[in-house]
């Protein structure tokens, strides 16, 4: 994997791409909050040989911190400046968690860029699937995070997201980095950020949704039931994982991205 720049007007974004010529397909991995591109590791091994794989710090995470004027819109620009930049017309999208939103954004804004979604222990673009309650609390996460320190802090957030020891550690060392009011920053901006720029969407491309067995965390697991069931997507649980669904049970998450990828058929010249 190649590392990578683009440079924006808002900061700098971090990229890391195995990109070769011919009609392979293209995967674009983008990761949850507070994370950054390390948690597609697993992912990489697993696709690069039979894919293009592209994955990404997003605006204000990893490498891709300082950033200016957060926003998802923002987001799907530099996804599209990034597949600009490596010669890709069409992609399949692999947002986990936060990731979902900037990935939908994406898909919202060049449909025809996009073969697949798999939506990765992530929640659905559209007003009707977040109540009242749900917006209220969603605006208050960042708040909420203040009152804790800094490493117990970290050190819930990685508990909570995992079921494995692996994934612990991961998340362990991806947040390790950030100080306390990045941590806070980041949650601000996703969830709070998310309910500013929540539309209603509508894909003509396939979908499908993945979700952790035991994935706790928020309303994630009810939200992927409803946006199944109103939308007709297939719902995949992935056994013995928790939010941190691709890197509790890679194999389980791997076998399904590759399933669906191969659903898609050939790519047109």
């Amino acid at each position: 994997m190649l590392h990578k720049m683009i440079e924006a007007e808002r900061g700098v974004v971090h990229y890391w791409a195995s990109v070769r010529p011919g009609d392979r397909k293209t995967l674009l991995f983008t990761h949850g909050l507070t994370a950054n591109h390390e948690m597609f590791e697993k992912q990489v091994a697993f696709f690069r040989d039979d894919f293009n794989v592209i994955t990404w710090d997003v605006p204000l995470h990893g490498l891709s911190r300082p950033y200016a004027d957060f926003s998802y819109a923002d987001c799907a620009e530099r996804m599209k400046d990034i597949l600009d930049a490596e010669g890709v017309p069409r992609v399949v999208l692999v947002g986990m968690s936060m990731g979902g939103y900037p990935s939908q954004a994406f898909a919202a804004e060049y449909p025809a860029m996009v073969e697949g979604f798999v939506a990765l222990d992530t929640t659905p673009f559209g007003l009707r699937y977040y109540s009242r309650s749900d917006i209220w609390i969603l605006e208050r996460v960042g708040a909420m995070a203040r009152w804790f320190p800094a490493e117990t802090l970290r050190k819930a957030m990685a508990k909570s997201v995992s079921r494995t020891e692996y994934s612990r550690q991961l998340m362990e060392r991806m947040l390790a980095p950030l100080a306390k009011a990045e941590l806070v920053e980041q949650m601000d901006i996703a969830y709070g950020g998310f309910i500013k720029q929540n539309r209603d969407v509508r894909f003509s491309f396939p979908v499908l949704l993945l979700l952790g067995q035991y994935d706790k965390t928020g309303k994630v697991a009810a939200y992927n039931r409803q946006w199944a069931q109103e939308t007709g997507y297939p719902l995949v649980v992935i056994d013995d994982a928790a939010h941190l669904s691709n890197c509790d049970n890679p194999d389980a998450v791997n076998d399904a991205i590759l399933g669906f990828v191969k659903s898609l058929g050939t790519r047109p010249g």
